[in-house]
């Protein structure tokens, strides 16, 4: 798909290429990752932790999430916990997590307008790329990259400058949507408009505000709004 899939006068009303997050935009994968961490306690004998409490440190990753669940080791996360984080999350991917609400009708919208939409996540790919067939997505996103995709990832710009130039679309033309300040940071980065998805996943100290994105929303459905949009 490119730039000229589009011309003007089908549709326009939105953006012509929106490049999502996943974790926390998109999706709500919360219920998926404290599965697995809870599975990881229950073998060191530790007690569940709180949905509630695993939130809030989703976005950051496995290492981050292991850190917040196994604070007795002071942040000192090894290779071999995060081996073990990824392979656990493998038997619980998708099993509790699902689109966040007013993810769907977005999306349509995006569609019927005739604009196209990607996925750019630090999730590996291959872990991404299996939640598309149970969330219907695998056929309408128009590009996936992954954390593991190329030689660099989020907050640095060249995953969003790589999905633009496959899908033929200047860095200007296209708008990225994510939760947490590496998502924007990587969109100013690659000269790309920035949305803040407010409902995502975010530490108590994190002001969004201060990340200085083109717009921010509460919630998917004020997306269907296309003056939302920068």
């Amino acid at each position: 798909m490119s730039g000229a899939a589009s011309p003007a006068g089908q549709g326009g009303r939105f953006p012509r290429c929106v490049l999502f997050d996943l974790d926390g935009t998109l999706l709500d994968s919360a219920p998926d990752m404290a599965a697995t961490l809870n599975r990881m306690r229950a073998a060191r004998g530790a007690a569940p932790m709180e949905l509630a409490d695993v939130r809030p440190h989703v976005s950051r990753g496995a290492r981050a999430m292991s850190a917040a669940a196994f604070p007795e080791l002071g942040g000192e996360i090894g290779p071999e916990i995060v081996r073990e984080f990824l392979d656990t999350y493998a038997t619980e991917l998708g099993r509790h997590g699902a689109a966040f609400d007013g993810i769907e009708p977005m999306l349509a919208a995006l569609e019927a307008d005739g604009a196209c939409w990607g996925i750019i996540t630090n999730k590996p790919e291959y872990l991404a790329r299996a939640l598309m067939p149970g969330l219907g997505w695998e056929s309408r996103s128009a590009v996936l990259i992954g954390g593991d995709s190329l030689a660099e990832r989020k907050p640095h710009p060249l995953p969003l400058l790589h999905a633009a130039a496959r899908l033929g679309f200047a860095p200007g033309e296209c708008v990225y949507v994510g939760d947490d300040e590496r998502d924007i940071l990587a969109a100013r980065a690659a000269g790309m408009r920035s949305l803040v998805a407010l409902w995502g996943y975010r530490l108590q100290h994190d002001d969004p505000l201060t990340w200085q994105a083109d717009a921010m929303a509460d919630a998917p459905q004020d997306l269907l709004d296309p003056a939302a949009w920068p």
